[in-house]
C-alpha cells in the first residue's frame, strides 16, 4: 500500500523586532531581506518537494509568504487550505515579552535548548504536550485518513513540526525540544497503514557545515 507522505517546511525568518521576543502565535512578518539572501533555498525545496501535493499553510501570514516564495521560485502554484491545528504553539501571557523578561516568570527551569522548560504551561497558553496531544498528533491522524496514499505539504512552525515528529516517534516534550527544525527546513514523515515512520528530520540544502 502506497504511504501518506508529509513534507513539513517551517517558514522563513521573522522580521528582527520580533526576534527580540516570545511572538508564539501572533501575526509577525517575514524578514524581507532574508527572504531575498534565501532564493537558492527556496529554488532546493521547489525541486526537493514532490509535484501534484497537496498544499496547506496555518493561518499566520509568515508561512503563506513561504509557499508563495517556493511558488515564485518554481514549484507549479497549487491551490491552498489553512489547517490551523499546525498553527504555532500559544505563549499566552508571554507574548510579546522579551527573553530576558521570561526568565522572571518561569516556573520551571528552562530547557537546555529552549527559552523554558518542556512541560510548562504558560498562563492563558498552552504547553507542547498540549500541543502533540491535542492538536498536532489528531492532525496528522486526520489526514492521513483523509488522503490515504497521497503526498501532502505544510508550511508549519518549528514548534508545530516539533510535536508532528514527537507523534510519530511518540517522543515526550523534552526529548521533542532536543530536535533542531531550522527555518526553511523539510521534515519527511510517512504513514503506512496507520504507523508513523520519520525519513528526516531538518533538511537543508547541501552546503558547507
Amino acid at each position: 500500500m502506497t504511504p501518506t507522505r508529509f513534507f513539513l517546511i517551517r517558514h522563513a525568518l521573522v522580521e528582527p523586532t520580533a526576534r527580540l521576543i516570545m511572538y508564539g502565535d501572533m501575526d509577525v512578518a517575514v524578514c524581507a531581506v532574508t527572504m531575498v539572501q534565501d532564493a537558492e533555498t527556496y529554488r532546493w525545496l521547489a525541486g526537493r518537494l514532490p509535484a501534484g501535493a497537496r498544499w496547506f499553510h496555518t493561518p499566520l501570514s509568515r508561512t503563506r509568504a513561504t509557499a508563495d516564495a517556493i511558488f515564485a521560485a518554481g514549484y507549479p502554484a497549487a491551490p491552498m487550505e489553512i489547517e490551523p491545528r499546525f498553527v504555532e504553539q500559544h505563549l499566552g501571557e508571554w507574548q510579546g515579552i522579551t527573553h530576558e523578561a521570561l526568565t522572571e516568570m518561569l516556573r520551571d527551569p528552562p530547557h537546555p535548548f529552549w527559552p523554558h522548560g518542556a512541560e510548562e504551561t504558560p498562563p492563558g497558553g498552552e504547553s507542547l504536550r498540549d500541543v502533540i496531544e491535542r492538536r498536532v498528533g489528531p492532525a496528522l491522524e486526520d489526514m492521513a485518513a483523509q488522503y490515504p496514499g497521497e503526498d501532502v505539504v505544510i508550511v508549519a512552525h518549528g514548534g508545530s513540526i516539533r510535536a508532528a515528529v514527537a507523534h510519530a516517534m511518540r517522543l515526550d516534550p523534552h526529548q521533542a525540544f532536543r530536535l533542531s527544525v531550522k527555518n526553511l527546513s523539510l521534515t519527511r514523515l510517512e504513514n503506512h497503514a496507520g504507523e508513523w515512520r520519520v525519513v528526516s528530520v531538518n533538511e537543508e540544502p547541501p552546503g558547507p557545515l
